[in-house]
């Protein structure tokens, strides 16, 4: 007697491996769906824009934090100092940002984005969220609740 064939839901995204197991292991199905959303982020932010996702990351935090230091958004991404250092040069050098010191500790400098960084994250965003709203098989309201789950799970890291 031959085995069952699986089923097209027991299988890799591009239906050639069975994955049954797989299945119920969260990080295998959010390295999966990273694929599709890193492809669409490629094509409508990262190519035209110039813009990696890292950067926008960076750009979108400043923007919506405005005077915040180097230290508190190296927190936040839980890397270190250098790295967002090396982020933030490459976004001061293109005039998406600028750093002033803070009037509270001349010491610290503090980050703002630019009239050209706040138009750059508008635009970015739109453009994201428009093409996955439009490409990917989940309605509004799937994608709402998708979005609080995934918060859910990134805010466990919060606590380690």
């Amino acid at each position: 007697m031959r085995p069952k064939k699986p089923s097209r839901s027991d299988r890799t995204p591009a239906g050639q491996l069975e994955e049954a197991r797989l299945q119920q292991v969260l990080g295998y199905q959010l390295v999966q769906a990273e694929i599709v959303t890193r492809g669409l982020y490629e094509r409508e932010v990262g190519e035209p824009l110039k813009l990696r996702p890292v950067e926008y990351t960076v750009l979108t935090l400043i923007s919506e934090n405005p005077g915040g230091s180097l230290a508190r958004l190296a927190r936040a991404l839980a890397v270190t100092a250098p790295n967002i250092t090396v982020i933030v040069d490459r976004l001061e050098a293109r005039g998406l940002i600028a750093r002033t010191h803070s009037e509270q500790d001349r010491r610290t400098q503090v980050l703002h984005t630019t009239r050209a960084g706040a138009e750059l994250v508008r635009e970015a965003t739109e453009r994201i969220i428009a093409a996955e709203k439009a490409e990917l098989p989940v309605t509004q309201g799937e994608r709402a609740m998708l979005v609080e789950l995934l918060h859910k799970v990134a805010c466990a890291r919060a606590g380690r």
